[in-house]
Protein backbone atom coordinates (compact mmCIF):
# COMPACT_ATOMS: atom_id res chain seq x y z
CA UNK A 1 0.00 0.00 0.00
CA UNK A 2 2.44 2.20 1.17
CA UNK A 3 4.52 1.84 -2.93
CA UNK A 4 1.02 3.01 -4.19
CA UNK A 5 0.22 5.62 -2.16
CA UNK A 6 3.36 6.94 -3.47
CA UNK A 7 3.27 6.09 -7.17
CA UNK A 8 0.14 8.71 -6.63
CA UNK A 9 1.75 11.04 -5.02
CA UNK A 10 4.54 11.34 -7.76
CA UNK A 11 1.64 10.91 -10.34
CA UNK A 12 0.41 14.57 -8.91
CA UNK A 13 3.10 15.99 -8.57
CA UNK A 14 3.94 15.70 -12.16
CA UNK A 15 0.41 16.81 -12.80
CA UNK A 16 1.30 20.25 -11.23
CA UNK A 17 4.59 20.56 -13.29
CA UNK A 18 2.93 19.35 -16.62
CA UNK A 19 0.35 22.54 -15.26
CA UNK A 20 -2.81 20.27 -15.68
CA UNK A 21 -5.35 21.01 -12.43
CA UNK A 22 -7.25 19.11 -10.04
CA UNK A 23 -10.40 19.17 -10.91
CA UNK A 24 -11.89 20.41 -7.74
CA UNK A 25 -9.01 22.93 -7.32
CA UNK A 26 -10.05 24.03 -10.62
CA UNK A 27 -13.60 24.73 -9.91
CA UNK A 28 -12.10 26.96 -6.61
CA UNK A 29 -10.05 28.83 -8.75
CA UNK A 30 -12.86 29.92 -11.23
CA UNK A 31 -15.21 30.42 -8.78
CA UNK A 32 -12.55 33.36 -7.34
CA UNK A 33 -11.95 34.39 -10.73
CA UNK A 34 -15.06 35.43 -10.58
CA UNK A 35 -15.62 36.98 -7.41
CA UNK A 36 -12.68 38.89 -8.89
CA UNK A 37 -14.09 39.84 -12.10
CA UNK A 38 -17.17 41.55 -10.04
CA UNK A 39 -14.88 43.36 -8.09
CA UNK A 40 -13.03 44.34 -10.98
CA UNK A 41 -16.22 45.64 -12.53
CA UNK A 42 -17.15 47.63 -9.53
CA UNK A 43 -13.53 49.48 -9.38
CA UNK A 44 -13.92 49.79 -13.28
CA UNK A 45 -16.90 51.80 -12.66
CA UNK A 46 -15.44 53.76 -9.73
CA UNK A 47 -12.30 54.39 -10.83
CA UNK A 48 -13.26 55.24 -14.30
CA UNK A 49 -11.64 52.57 -16.37
CA UNK A 50 -8.11 52.45 -14.41
CA UNK A 51 -7.70 49.13 -14.14
CA UNK A 52 -7.51 47.83 -17.44
CA UNK A 53 -5.05 50.32 -18.12
CA UNK A 54 -3.18 48.52 -14.89
CA UNK A 55 -4.14 44.88 -16.41
CA UNK A 56 -2.45 45.58 -20.31
CA UNK A 57 1.18 45.51 -20.61
CA UNK A 58 2.79 48.57 -21.36
CA UNK A 59 4.77 46.96 -24.11
CA UNK A 60 1.92 45.71 -25.52
CA UNK A 61 0.13 48.79 -26.00
CA UNK A 62 2.76 50.26 -28.69
CA UNK A 63 2.30 48.20 -31.82
CA UNK A 64 -1.52 48.38 -31.24
CA UNK A 65 -1.23 52.46 -31.25
CA UNK A 66 1.45 52.64 -34.36
CA UNK A 67 -0.91 50.27 -36.43
CA UNK A 68 -3.65 52.70 -37.39
CA UNK A 69 -0.74 55.07 -38.59
CA UNK A 70 0.46 52.61 -40.51
CA UNK A 71 -2.33 51.51 -41.86
CA UNK A 72 -3.47 55.52 -42.59
CA UNK A 73 0.49 55.90 -44.66
CA UNK A 74 -1.10 52.93 -46.93
CA UNK A 75 -4.30 54.21 -47.61
CA UNK A 76 -2.90 57.93 -48.04
CA UNK A 77 0.24 56.72 -50.57
CA UNK A 78 -2.79 54.48 -52.42
CA UNK A 79 -4.71 57.77 -52.63
CA UNK A 80 -1.28 59.86 -54.32
CA UNK A 81 -0.93 56.77 -56.48
CA UNK A 82 -4.73 57.10 -57.85
CA UNK A 83 -4.67 61.11 -58.23
CA UNK A 84 -1.22 61.31 -59.57
CA UNK A 85 -2.09 58.82 -62.90
CA UNK A 86 -5.19 60.70 -64.83
CA UNK A 87 -8.59 58.83 -65.34
CA UNK A 88 -10.40 57.64 -68.59
CA UNK A 89 -13.49 55.79 -69.39
CA UNK A 90 -12.87 54.07 -72.38
CA UNK A 91 -16.55 52.59 -74.01
CA UNK A 92 -16.22 49.46 -76.60
CA UNK A 93 -18.83 50.27 -79.80
CA UNK A 94 -19.44 48.44 -82.67
CA UNK A 95 -21.76 45.77 -84.65
CA UNK A 96 -22.61 42.49 -82.83
CA UNK A 97 -19.67 39.83 -83.52
CA UNK A 98 -17.11 42.66 -84.12
CA UNK A 99 -15.10 41.15 -81.07
CA UNK A 100 -15.28 44.20 -78.65
CA UNK A 101 -15.72 41.87 -75.70
CA UNK A 102 -12.82 39.71 -77.05
CA UNK A 103 -10.89 42.75 -77.50
CA UNK A 104 -11.51 44.10 -74.16
CA UNK A 105 -11.09 40.19 -72.44
CA UNK A 106 -7.48 40.71 -74.35
CA UNK A 107 -6.59 44.18 -72.73
CA UNK A 108 -7.45 43.00 -69.39
CA UNK A 109 -5.35 39.91 -70.02
CA UNK A 110 -1.97 41.58 -71.56
CA UNK A 111 -2.47 44.35 -68.87
CA UNK A 112 -1.65 41.60 -66.29
CA UNK A 113 -5.40 41.55 -64.70
CA UNK A 114 -6.36 37.84 -65.26
CA UNK A 115 -3.70 35.33 -64.68
CA UNK A 116 -3.42 32.00 -67.06
CA UNK A 117 -5.52 29.82 -64.69
CA UNK A 118 -8.17 31.82 -65.40
CA UNK A 119 -7.45 31.89 -69.53
CA UNK A 120 -7.27 28.20 -68.88
CA UNK A 121 -10.82 27.61 -67.61
CA UNK A 122 -12.43 30.00 -69.63
CA UNK A 123 -10.89 28.57 -72.76
CA UNK A 124 -11.94 24.65 -71.69
CA UNK A 125 -15.76 26.34 -70.90
CA UNK A 126 -15.57 27.66 -74.37
CA UNK A 127 -14.11 24.15 -75.42
CA UNK A 128 -17.62 22.69 -73.75
CA UNK A 129 -19.57 24.93 -75.42
CA UNK A 130 -18.49 24.04 -78.84
CA UNK A 131 -17.36 28.15 -79.19
CA UNK A 132 -13.77 27.99 -78.67
CA UNK A 133 -12.75 31.72 -80.16
CA UNK A 134 -15.34 33.06 -77.68
CA UNK A 135 -12.85 32.42 -74.32
CA UNK A 136 -11.41 35.96 -74.16
CA UNK A 137 -15.29 37.32 -74.36
CA UNK A 138 -15.79 35.05 -71.33
CA UNK A 139 -13.28 37.85 -68.92
CA UNK A 140 -16.09 40.58 -69.63
CA UNK A 141 -18.94 38.38 -70.21
CA UNK A 142 -19.74 37.21 -67.04
CA UNK A 143 -23.19 35.50 -66.99
CA UNK A 144 -24.30 32.71 -68.11
CA UNK A 145 -26.94 34.31 -70.71
CA UNK A 146 -24.45 36.05 -72.50
CA UNK A 147 -21.74 33.38 -72.17
CA UNK A 148 -24.61 31.21 -73.66
CA UNK A 149 -25.93 33.16 -77.14
CA UNK A 150 -22.15 34.85 -76.97
CA UNK A 151 -23.52 38.38 -77.17
CA UNK A 152 -22.78 41.11 -74.64
CA UNK A 153 -26.38 42.49 -72.73
CA UNK A 154 -25.11 44.45 -70.00
CA UNK A 155 -22.65 47.10 -70.02
CA UNK A 156 -19.31 45.14 -68.81
CA UNK A 157 -16.80 46.88 -66.53
CA UNK A 158 -13.30 46.52 -66.14
CA UNK A 159 -10.51 48.03 -64.92
CA UNK A 160 -6.65 48.27 -66.53
CA UNK A 161 -3.63 50.88 -66.39
CA UNK A 162 -0.66 51.73 -68.29
CA UNK A 163 1.89 53.86 -67.12
CA UNK A 164 0.21 57.29 -67.02
CA UNK A 165 -3.25 56.28 -67.10
CA UNK A 166 -5.79 54.59 -65.37
CA UNK A 167 -8.82 53.09 -67.46
CA UNK A 168 -12.03 51.99 -67.34
CA UNK A 169 -13.43 49.49 -69.80
CA UNK A 170 -17.39 50.08 -70.51
CA UNK A 171 -18.14 46.74 -73.33
CA UNK A 172 -21.24 48.23 -74.33
CA UNK A 173 -23.72 45.36 -76.14
CA UNK A 174 -23.51 45.50 -80.20
CA UNK A 175 -27.33 44.28 -80.66
CA UNK A 176 -30.07 46.37 -81.80
CA UNK A 177 -32.08 44.94 -78.84
CA UNK A 178 -29.71 46.10 -76.20
CA UNK A 179 -29.43 49.66 -77.41
CA UNK A 180 -30.31 51.20 -74.30
CA UNK A 181 -27.76 49.82 -72.31
CA UNK A 182 -25.42 50.66 -74.84
CA UNK A 183 -26.64 54.23 -74.69
CA UNK A 184 -26.11 54.16 -70.69
CA UNK A 185 -22.44 53.04 -71.19
CA UNK A 186 -21.46 55.51 -73.69
CA UNK A 187 -23.05 58.35 -71.65
CA UNK A 188 -20.10 57.67 -68.97
CA UNK A 189 -17.61 57.60 -71.44
CA UNK A 190 -14.74 59.86 -72.30
CA UNK A 191 -12.94 58.18 -75.16
CA UNK A 192 -14.69 54.87 -77.67
CA UNK A 193 -13.06 52.39 -79.56
CA UNK A 194 -15.32 51.47 -82.67
CA UNK A 195 -14.17 47.84 -83.23
CA UNK A 196 -14.92 46.95 -86.83
CA UNK A 197 -14.25 43.23 -87.91
CA UNK A 198 -12.34 42.87 -91.14
CA UNK A 199 -13.91 39.64 -92.23
CA UNK A 200 -15.07 39.17 -95.28
CA UNK A 201 -19.29 39.74 -95.07
CA UNK A 202 -18.74 40.85 -91.77
CA UNK A 203 -17.75 44.60 -92.07
CA UNK A 204 -20.36 44.71 -94.65
CA UNK A 205 -23.17 43.26 -92.35
CA UNK A 206 -22.50 45.79 -89.57
CA UNK A 207 -21.96 48.68 -91.90
CA UNK A 208 -24.86 48.71 -94.37
CA UNK A 209 -27.80 50.12 -93.38
CA UNK A 210 -29.54 47.81 -90.54
CA UNK A 211 -26.33 47.42 -88.89
CA UNK A 212 -25.40 48.86 -85.50
CA UNK A 213 -21.90 50.17 -86.58
CA UNK A 214 -24.11 53.05 -87.88
CA UNK A 215 -26.27 53.98 -85.38
CA UNK A 216 -23.74 53.54 -82.18
CA UNK A 217 -21.02 55.79 -83.94
CA UNK A 218 -23.84 58.61 -84.32
CA UNK A 219 -25.03 57.84 -80.52
CA UNK A 220 -21.23 57.73 -79.39
CA UNK A 221 -20.79 61.51 -80.91
CA UNK A 222 -24.66 62.50 -79.53
CA UNK A 223 -23.62 61.52 -75.80
CA UNK A 224 -20.40 63.42 -76.07
CA UNK A 225 -17.52 60.79 -77.11
CA UNK A 226 -15.63 63.26 -78.75
CA UNK A 227 -12.13 60.86 -79.68
CA UNK A 228 -12.27 57.77 -81.57
CA UNK A 229 -10.20 54.83 -81.99
CA UNK A 230 -10.80 53.00 -84.81
CA UNK A 231 -9.61 49.52 -84.25
CA UNK A 232 -9.91 47.25 -87.77
CA UNK A 233 -10.28 43.77 -85.65
CA UNK A 234 -9.72 40.10 -87.28
CA UNK A 235 -6.94 41.26 -89.15
CA UNK A 236 -5.33 37.45 -88.91
CA UNK A 237 -8.67 35.78 -90.25
CA UNK A 238 -8.03 33.26 -93.43
CA UNK A 239 -10.02 36.36 -95.27
CA UNK A 240 -8.08 38.70 -94.88
CA UNK A 241 -4.43 38.09 -93.46
CA UNK A 242 -3.26 41.29 -92.94
CA UNK A 243 -4.35 42.85 -96.17
CA UNK A 244 -3.65 46.47 -96.97
CA UNK A 245 -6.11 46.38 -99.54
CA UNK A 246 -8.94 45.66 -96.95
CA UNK A 247 -7.44 47.51 -94.37
CA UNK A 248 -7.44 50.74 -96.68
CA UNK A 249 -11.26 49.76 -98.02
CA UNK A 250 -12.74 49.88 -94.62
CA UNK A 251 -10.84 52.73 -94.22
CA UNK A 252 -12.27 54.29 -96.89
CA UNK A 253 -16.12 53.65 -96.45
CA UNK A 254 -16.03 54.47 -93.07
CA UNK A 255 -14.38 57.97 -92.92
CA UNK A 256 -16.95 59.95 -94.71
CA UNK A 257 -19.74 58.51 -92.54
CA UNK A 258 -17.49 59.58 -89.56
CA UNK A 259 -17.31 63.32 -90.99
CA UNK A 260 -20.73 63.59 -91.58
CA UNK A 261 -21.42 62.42 -87.89
CA UNK A 262 -19.69 65.37 -86.54
CA UNK A 263 -16.19 64.33 -85.98
CA UNK A 264 -13.24 65.88 -86.99
CA UNK A 265 -11.27 62.66 -88.96
CA UNK A 266 -7.75 64.16 -88.70
CA UNK A 267 -7.94 65.27 -85.03
CA UNK A 268 -10.38 63.30 -83.05
CA UNK A 269 -10.07 60.16 -85.20
CA UNK A 270 -7.67 57.46 -85.51
CA UNK A 271 -7.26 53.90 -87.68
CA UNK A 272 -5.13 51.08 -86.22
CA UNK A 273 -5.01 47.37 -87.50
CA UNK A 274 -5.76 44.86 -84.49
CA UNK A 275 -6.08 40.83 -83.80
CA UNK A 276 -8.36 40.91 -80.20
CA UNK A 277 -8.31 37.01 -80.31
CA UNK A 278 -4.66 36.83 -80.83
CA UNK A 279 -3.66 39.77 -79.20
CA UNK A 280 -1.51 41.42 -82.08
CA UNK A 281 -0.53 45.32 -82.47
CA UNK A 282 -2.43 45.48 -79.11
CA UNK A 283 0.29 46.14 -76.15
CA UNK A 284 3.35 45.89 -78.40
CA UNK A 285 4.10 47.16 -82.23
CA UNK A 286 3.01 44.43 -85.05
CA UNK A 287 5.82 42.47 -86.05
CA UNK A 288 6.88 43.25 -89.45
CA UNK A 289 7.19 39.75 -90.21
CA UNK A 290 3.35 39.84 -89.93
CA UNK A 291 2.57 42.88 -91.32
CA UNK A 292 5.36 44.78 -93.03
CA UNK A 293 3.47 47.80 -94.16
CA UNK A 294 1.97 49.58 -90.80
CA UNK A 295 3.78 51.21 -89.23
CA UNK A 296 1.48 53.31 -86.49
CA UNK A 297 1.47 52.56 -83.02
CA UNK A 298 -0.03 49.59 -80.97
CA UNK A 299 -3.76 50.16 -79.36
CA UNK A 300 -1.95 50.38 -75.74
CA UNK A 301 0.17 53.47 -77.26
CA UNK A 302 -2.65 54.71 -79.02
CA UNK A 303 -4.94 54.92 -76.08
CA UNK A 304 -2.03 56.78 -73.81
CA UNK A 305 -1.68 59.66 -76.42
CA UNK A 306 -5.41 60.54 -76.67
CA UNK A 307 -5.81 63.99 -75.24
CA UNK A 308 -9.05 64.76 -73.47
CA UNK A 309 -10.34 68.26 -72.20
CA UNK A 310 -10.03 69.03 -68.65
CA UNK A 311 -13.06 69.03 -66.69
CA UNK A 312 -13.36 71.74 -63.91
CA UNK A 313 -12.39 70.29 -60.34
CA UNK A 314 -13.82 73.70 -58.38
CA UNK A 315 -17.20 73.75 -60.57
CA UNK A 316 -20.20 73.24 -59.23
CA UNK A 317 -20.39 69.36 -58.51
CA UNK A 318 -22.91 67.06 -60.49
CA UNK A 319 -22.49 62.84 -60.19
CA UNK A 320 -25.60 61.41 -62.76
CA UNK A 321 -26.41 58.11 -60.36
CA UNK A 322 -26.39 55.19 -62.79
CA UNK A 323 -26.86 52.62 -59.80
CA UNK A 324 -27.59 52.12 -55.72
CA UNK A 325 -27.60 50.05 -53.54
CA UNK A 326 -28.02 49.17 -49.78
CA UNK A 327 -24.35 48.77 -48.16
CA UNK A 328 -23.88 49.81 -44.19
CA UNK A 329 -25.97 52.72 -45.67
CA UNK A 330 -27.03 53.65 -49.13
CA UNK A 331 -24.33 53.36 -51.79
CA UNK A 332 -24.83 55.68 -54.98
CA UNK A 333 -22.74 54.86 -58.34
CA UNK A 334 -22.04 57.44 -61.24
CA UNK A 335 -19.30 59.48 -62.85
CA UNK A 336 -18.68 62.70 -62.05
CA UNK A 337 -19.05 65.19 -64.54
CA UNK A 338 -18.29 67.71 -62.61
CA UNK A 339 -16.79 69.23 -59.48
CA UNK A 340 -14.77 67.49 -56.65
CA UNK A 341 -16.07 65.33 -53.62
CA UNK A 342 -15.02 64.91 -50.35
CA UNK A 343 -15.64 62.44 -47.06
CA UNK A 344 -18.36 64.42 -44.81
CA UNK A 345 -19.62 66.99 -47.46
CA UNK A 346 -23.34 67.89 -47.44
CA UNK A 347 -25.09 67.47 -50.75
CA UNK A 348 -28.26 67.37 -52.13
CA UNK A 349 -29.62 64.60 -54.51
CA UNK A 350 -32.40 66.06 -57.03
CA UNK A 351 -35.21 66.21 -58.33
CA UNK A 352 -36.20 64.96 -54.56
CA UNK A 353 -34.18 67.59 -52.93
CA UNK A 354 -33.08 65.44 -50.23
CA UNK A 355 -30.35 66.61 -48.24
CA UNK A 356 -27.43 63.91 -47.47
CA UNK A 357 -24.01 63.51 -46.46
CA UNK A 358 -21.01 61.62 -47.63
CA UNK A 359 -19.92 58.93 -45.44
CA UNK A 360 -17.71 56.72 -47.36
CA UNK A 361 -16.19 57.53 -51.26
CA UNK A 362 -14.55 54.12 -53.30
CA UNK A 363 -12.65 54.29 -56.65
CA UNK A 364 -12.92 51.15 -57.74
CA UNK A 365 -12.32 48.87 -54.87
CA UNK A 366 -10.08 51.58 -53.05
CA UNK A 367 -11.49 54.19 -50.20
CA UNK A 368 -10.64 57.61 -51.19
CA UNK A 369 -11.17 60.87 -49.07
CA UNK A 370 -11.94 62.91 -51.85
CA UNK A 371 -12.48 62.25 -55.78
CA UNK A 372 -12.06 65.17 -58.89
CA UNK A 373 -14.01 65.23 -62.24
CA UNK A 374 -14.14 62.25 -64.53
CA UNK A 375 -13.68 59.40 -61.80
CA UNK A 376 -16.31 56.40 -61.39
CA UNK A 377 -17.64 56.25 -57.88
CA UNK A 378 -19.13 54.57 -55.17
CA UNK A 379 -20.42 57.03 -52.62
CA UNK A 380 -21.91 55.83 -49.47
CA UNK A 381 -24.50 58.07 -48.31
CA UNK A 382 -26.53 59.14 -45.29
CA UNK A 383 -29.93 60.88 -44.94
CA UNK A 384 -31.57 59.16 -47.42
CA UNK A 385 -33.09 55.49 -48.59
CA UNK A 386 -32.28 53.41 -51.19
CA UNK A 387 -35.65 53.02 -52.45
CA UNK A 388 -35.93 56.86 -52.57
CA UNK A 389 -33.25 57.31 -55.32
CA UNK A 390 -33.58 56.41 -59.43
CA UNK A 391 -31.52 56.17 -61.91
CA UNK A 392 -31.15 59.63 -63.33
CA UNK A 393 -30.98 61.53 -60.13
CA UNK A 394 -28.04 63.69 -59.80
CA UNK A 395 -26.06 64.03 -56.63
CA UNK A 396 -25.37 68.07 -57.18
CA UNK A 397 -23.51 70.79 -55.04
CA UNK A 398 -26.27 72.26 -52.32
CA UNK A 399 -24.90 75.67 -52.60
CA UNK A 400 -25.28 75.62 -56.75
CA UNK A 401 -27.83 72.51 -57.74
CA UNK A 402 -29.12 71.31 -61.35
CA UNK A 403 -32.37 72.20 -62.01
CA UNK A 404 -35.02 69.85 -62.16
CA UNK A 405 -37.75 70.17 -65.24
CA UNK A 406 -40.61 68.57 -67.10
CA UNK A 407 -40.68 71.00 -70.08
CA UNK A 408 -37.41 72.08 -71.86
CA UNK A 409 -36.47 73.83 -75.23
CA UNK A 410 -34.34 71.82 -77.16
CA UNK A 411 -32.31 71.59 -81.01
CA UNK A 412 -33.21 68.58 -82.70
CA UNK A 413 -31.94 66.84 -85.66
CA UNK A 414 -33.74 64.73 -87.03
CA UNK A 415 -31.99 60.90 -88.35
CA UNK A 416 -34.18 58.60 -89.79
CA UNK A 417 -37.76 58.43 -88.57
CA UNK A 418 -40.32 55.50 -88.89
CA UNK A 419 -41.57 54.82 -91.93
CA UNK A 420 -44.55 56.73 -92.89
CA UNK A 421 -44.18 58.88 -89.72
CA UNK A 422 -44.19 62.25 -89.52
CA UNK A 423 -42.77 64.68 -86.81
CA UNK A 424 -45.56 66.71 -85.31
CA UNK A 425 -46.76 68.36 -82.45
CA UNK A 426 -47.66 65.40 -79.96
CA UNK A 427 -44.94 63.03 -81.28
CA UNK A 428 -44.39 61.01 -79.15
CA UNK A 429 -40.77 59.17 -77.86
CA UNK A 430 -38.34 57.81 -75.49
CA UNK A 431 -35.88 60.46 -74.35
CA UNK A 432 -32.35 59.13 -73.31
CA UNK A 433 -30.03 62.17 -71.17
CA UNK A 434 -27.22 61.10 -69.37
CA UNK A 435 -28.42 57.96 -67.02
CA UNK A 436 -32.33 59.41 -67.88
CA UNK A 437 -34.67 57.30 -69.72
CA UNK A 438 -38.14 58.72 -70.23
CA UNK A 439 -41.04 59.11 -72.31
CA UNK A 440 -41.55 62.31 -73.68
CA UNK A 441 -43.90 64.75 -76.05
CA UNK A 442 -43.16 67.18 -78.76
CA UNK A 443 -45.33 69.78 -77.55
CA UNK A 444 -44.39 72.81 -79.96
CA UNK A 445 -42.04 72.95 -83.23
CA UNK A 446 -40.56 76.58 -82.62
CA UNK A 447 -38.66 76.73 -85.79
CA UNK A 448 -36.70 75.07 -88.60
CA UNK A 449 -33.43 76.27 -89.79
CA UNK A 450 -32.09 76.24 -92.95
CA UNK A 451 -28.92 74.15 -93.31
CA UNK A 452 -26.97 76.57 -96.04
CA UNK A 453 -27.64 79.30 -94.32
CA UNK A 454 -28.07 78.02 -91.09
CA UNK A 455 -30.83 80.85 -89.89
CA UNK A 456 -33.99 79.81 -89.24
CA UNK A 457 -36.89 79.78 -91.93
CA UNK A 458 -39.42 82.83 -91.69
CA UNK A 459 -42.60 80.27 -91.55
CA UNK A 460 -42.87 78.18 -88.60
CA UNK A 461 -42.83 74.63 -89.38
CA UNK A 462 -46.05 72.26 -89.05
CA UNK A 463 -43.97 69.09 -89.63
CA UNK A 464 -40.69 68.05 -90.43
CA UNK A 465 -38.88 65.34 -92.22
CA UNK A 466 -35.58 63.36 -91.78
CA UNK A 467 -32.34 65.31 -91.86
CA UNK A 468 -34.84 68.69 -90.68
CA UNK A 469 -32.92 70.22 -88.02
CA UNK A 470 -35.42 72.31 -85.41
CA UNK A 471 -36.09 73.95 -82.42
CA UNK A 472 -38.80 72.78 -80.27
CA UNK A 473 -40.67 72.70 -77.03
CA UNK A 474 -40.41 68.79 -75.10
CA UNK A 475 -42.37 67.71 -72.06
CA UNK A 476 -41.90 64.65 -69.83
CA UNK A 477 -44.37 63.03 -67.23
CA UNK A 478 -41.33 63.37 -64.43
CA UNK A 479 -39.49 65.62 -63.35
CA UNK A 480 -35.97 65.13 -64.73
CA UNK A 481 -32.32 66.94 -64.30
CA UNK A 482 -30.48 68.49 -66.87
CA UNK A 483 -28.24 71.30 -67.83
CA UNK A 484 -28.06 73.83 -70.93
CA UNK A 485 -25.59 72.51 -73.12
CA UNK A 486 -23.88 75.68 -73.30
CA UNK A 487 -23.41 75.17 -69.52
CA UNK A 488 -22.52 71.37 -68.73
CA UNK A 489 -22.38 69.63 -72.60
CA UNK A 490 -22.68 65.78 -70.76
CA UNK A 491 -25.95 66.95 -68.77
CA UNK A 492 -27.36 68.69 -71.97
CA UNK A 493 -27.39 66.71 -75.06
CA UNK A 494 -29.69 63.56 -75.47
CA UNK A 495 -30.85 61.17 -78.22
CA UNK A 496 -34.79 60.38 -78.97
CA UNK A 497 -35.74 56.71 -79.87
CA UNK A 498 -39.13 54.76 -80.80
CA UNK A 499 -39.43 51.31 -81.24
CA UNK A 500 -36.25 50.36 -81.12
CA UNK A 501 -34.79 52.96 -83.75
CA UNK A 502 -33.01 56.27 -82.76
CA UNK A 503 -34.87 58.98 -84.83
CA UNK A 504 -33.36 62.00 -83.31
CA UNK A 505 -30.54 64.08 -81.70
CA UNK A 506 -30.63 66.64 -79.49
CA UNK A 507 -29.46 69.76 -77.14
CA UNK A 508 -31.05 71.09 -74.61
CA UNK A 509 -30.97 75.56 -75.07
CA UNK A 510 -33.18 76.12 -72.31
CA UNK A 511 -35.65 75.40 -69.30
CA UNK A 512 -38.59 77.61 -69.30
CA UNK A 513 -37.47 80.09 -66.73
CA UNK A 514 -40.41 79.74 -64.46
CA UNK A 515 -40.63 75.89 -63.94
CA UNK A 516 -36.64 75.97 -63.51
CA UNK A 517 -37.12 78.22 -60.43
CA UNK A 518 -40.29 76.58 -59.27
CA UNK A 519 -38.14 73.55 -59.11
CA UNK A 520 -35.33 74.59 -57.01
CA UNK A 521 -37.13 76.69 -54.70
CA UNK A 522 -40.04 73.70 -53.91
Amino acid sequence: MDIEEEIRSLQLDSAEDNGDVNPEAANLDVEKSDDKMEEGDDKMEEGDGKMEEDLVPTDSVDPVAHEPKVKEKEEQHDEDEINKKRHLNVVFIGHVDAGKSTTGGQILFLSGQVDDRTIKKYEKEAKDKSRESWYMAYIMDTNEEERVKGKTVEVGRAHFETETTRFTILDAPGHKSYVPNMISGASQADIGVLVISARKGEFETGYERGGQTREHVQLAKTLGVSKLLVVVNKMDDPTVNWSKERYDEIESKVVPFLKTSGYNVKKDVQFLPISGLMGTNMKTRLNKEICSWWDGPCLFEALDAIEVPLRDPKGPFRLPIIDKFKDMGTTVMGKVESGSVREGDSLVVMPNKAHVKVLAIFIDEDKVKHAGPGENLRVRLSGIDDEDILAGFVLSSVANPIPAVTEFYAQLQILELLENAIFTPGYKAVLHIHAVVEECEIVDLIEEIDMKTKKPKKKKPLFVKNGAVIKCRIQVTNMICMEKFADFPQLGRFTLRTEGKTIAVGKVIDAPSKKSKQSLTN
